[in-house]
């Protein structure tokens, strides 16, 4: 597994918190910078257990105090371009069943190190969004809940809580669901790297001025 070290990070990790960011597919991978903050990327792969598997060995390797997942989700109740900044995390394909100590909802801790509202409709806001994860790229919207659909939260969700690790899932729709939405999610790519690095600039700015 590789990483993106920042510059003089061996120098530093001792004095500053380190910001582990987990994207799905290099074609999501963008530089993220966070004030006062360590920043390494790492690329999980897609699908709950590559994301599960490669964010494990990640955490063992580098010790993180905050994991932000960054990268594409389907919608069935948002709008193409929104960026949802999410703390609770499903899995669709275990929520239903019912066993005994199975977990298929779990709240994130909080992170204090990156405390960030969503983009909804252009503007800036503040409330609680859903992952709605599953081992399917989903194209059909029966059955489906939450904000955001995709892959991979929900598995870096469980990680974090295994370890005591605060986590946050910074997610751009480029699809709405059982809308031709894999053609839609190729083709929005682009936008999505070009709007997600410029909310963490923004998100930069408003911490420098305060």
């Amino acid at each position: 597994m590789t990483f993106n070290e920042p510059a003089g990070y061996e120098k530093e990790k001792g004095r500053k918190p380190l910001v582990l960011v987990a994207f799905a597919l290099e074609e999501e991978s963008i530089s993220v910078e966070l004030p006062r903050c360590n920043v390494i990327r790492t690329i999980i792969g897609v699908g709950k257990a590559n994301a599960a598997m490669n964010l494990t060995a990640a955490v063992l390797e580098l010790h993180p105090d905050l994991i932000i997942n960054v990268g594409t989700a389907g919608t069935i109740n948002h709008a193409v371009g929104d960026i949802l900044v999410c703390r609770r995390f499903v899995d669709r394909n275990l929520y239903n069943l019912r066993i005994h100590g199975l977990i298929a909802d779990i709240d994130a801790l909080p992170c204090p190190l990156f405390e960030s509202g969503s983009v909804v409709g252009g503007r800036r806001t503040i409330g609680e969004y859903t992952v709605n994860t599953g081992d399917n790229f989903a194209t059909d919207k029966d059955g489906l809940f939450g904000d955001a659909i995709d892959m991979e939260a929900f598995a870096c969700a469980a990680v974090c809580l295994k370890f005591g690790l605060p986590f946050v899932s910074v997610k751009y729709v480029t699809d709405i669901v059982g809308q031709n939405s894999v053609k839609q999610w190729s083709d929005k790519l682009s936008d999505a790297r070009m709007a997600l690095h410029q909310f963490f600039v923004d998100y930069n700015e408003k911490k420098d001025q305060r």
